[in-house]
């Protein structure tokens, strides 16, 4: 029978999209209501681009404030902090090369949680509103799974 390691206690997250403007500013901020200063949590995307309007409402419908982020691209990150992360949660797919690049530099683990872009969905504006919920909705999902104390 082999022996598998148990699960690392998660103390620093780097959450990675294309914009850090929807879905990593999301899960920042969520990692951070739910976790306060037990784990490290940051966000960068591949891009810098601004925050959206959608996903401000989206977020302060559940009582997490995300309007004091400013986006920044992974090289400011690294700039600013250095990479000094347990894992790396990557949002789309190139967050997730970018995030496998970085790894052949610094120790990190890689996880790729696909999440789709709630900023490609047509309709109405409360369709559209629908997807930043979803978004929303999976992360949160996904990060109290996930990061939750041992």
């Amino acid at each position: 029978m082999e022996a598998t390691a148990p699960p690392r206690k998660i103390q620093a997250a780097l959450f990675i999209c294309a914009y850090n403007a929807v879905r990593s500013p999301m899960a920042e901020a969520i990692a951070r209501h739910y976790f306060g200063r037990s784990i490290y949590v940051q966000s960068a995307g591949v891009h810098k681009g601004d925050l959206d309007p959608l996903m401000l409402e989206a977020m302060n419908e559940i009582g997490v404030s995300v309007e004091k982020h400013r986006p920044r691209t992974i090289e400011e990150l690294e700039e600013w902090e250095g990479l000094n992360f347990d894992v790396i949660i990557t949002l789309s797919p190139d967050a997730h090369h970018q995030a496998l690049d970085l790894t052949r530099s610094i120790a990190a683990d890689v996880e790729y949680w696909p999440t789709p872009d709630p900023t490609l969905v047509e309709g109405n504006r409360e369709q559209r509103l629908d997807a930043y919920r979803q978004a929303r909705d999976m992360l949160v999902e996904r990060i109290l799974a996930r990061l939750k104390p041992l």
